[in-house]
């Protein structure tokens, strides 16, 4: 499957998971021609909104930091109206009420994303690199899986390996969503970056939270690691998640596990 020629045909295109600006560039100048081209209603979903693309999304449905499991399953509340007995039950006994709190992604954002796929033929919903890193990946793929397999979203994965897992896993029985637990506090969020992987990029709002200012010298804490980085204020990033450029051979506690990190900063000379 080459994921932008599905792209290039969609008229309807949700992102779920992946922050383009820094995850895929290439897929995000694939959506933009495509609303050139198409039309095409695009539904951007992430905890951090991306400058790069407000002028091109028709929506932005911002969640909170490990509430995939929550937002997969909101998604599938939403498209997901006509399937088997096990699965509409499974849709029937979700809390909705909970999940929308706790993600703060409110109902009404998803019905008025269903509303924009209205009148629309091609699809599609891609899925980036945050899911396949979440504690909760098996439950969101069956989750994803599910709606691929009954409703009209085509659902492409930005990490290949996990395209056939997604073909594959409709068929096993969806678990109960887990407690969304919030993530307080100074959060980094890992990207690849092969040039600078010295600084740690943050709006003026995270400073404030850090209690840190433009260019000092810092130390990230994380499990008992020390990593030092300089911070530097980017004016277009928004909102209180930082950026933590890393290359794909780092070793520290930074590369592991999921992609959000709740950490502790402190000044280098403090």
């Amino acid at each position: 499957m080459d994921i932008k020629e599905v792209i290039a045909k969609s008229d309807y295109i949700v992102t779920f998971g992946t922050f383009l600006a820094r995850d895929n560039v290439e897929i995000q100048e694939a959506i933009i021609q495509a609303i050139a081209k198409n039309d095409a209603q695009f539904v951007y979903m992430h905890p951090i909104d991306n400058i790069d693309l407000k002028m091109y999304y028709t929506q932005f449905i911002k969640y909170e930091v490990g509430s995939e499991e929550g937002i997969a399953s909101l998604l599938l509340e939403t498209f997901v109206k006509q399937s088997d007995e096990n699965i509409q039950a499974y849709i029937n006994d979700l809390d909705i009420g909970y999940i929308s709190a706790e993600s703060s992604a409110g109902e009404e954002e998803f019905e008025e994303a269903l509303h924009k796929a209205e009148n629309k033929k091609e699809k599609t919903l891609i899925i980036g690199r945050d899911i396949f890193s979440h504690e909760r990946v098996e439950n969101i793929t069956k989750i994803l899986s599910v709606i691929k397999k009954y409703s009209d979203l085509n659902i492409i994965s930005l990490e290949p390996k996990f395209q056939n897992i997604l073909d594959e896993a409709a068929n096993d029985n969806l678990e109960e969503i887990a407690d969304l637990h919030s993530y307080n506090g100074t959060v980094i969020y890992r990207v690849y970056e092969e040039d600078d992987t010295s600084t740690l990029i943050g709006s003026e709002s995270f400073a404030r939270v850090a209690k840190i200012s433009n260019l000092d010298e810092i130390f990230i804490n994380c499990e008992g690691q020390k990593i030092e980085r300089k911070f530097k204020i980017d004016k277009d990033l928004m909102g209180t998640v930082a950026l933590c450029p890393m290359s794909r051979d780092d070793s520290s506690c930074l590369s592991q596990g999921y992609r959000y990190k709740q950490v502790k900063i402190e000044k280098v000379d403090a």
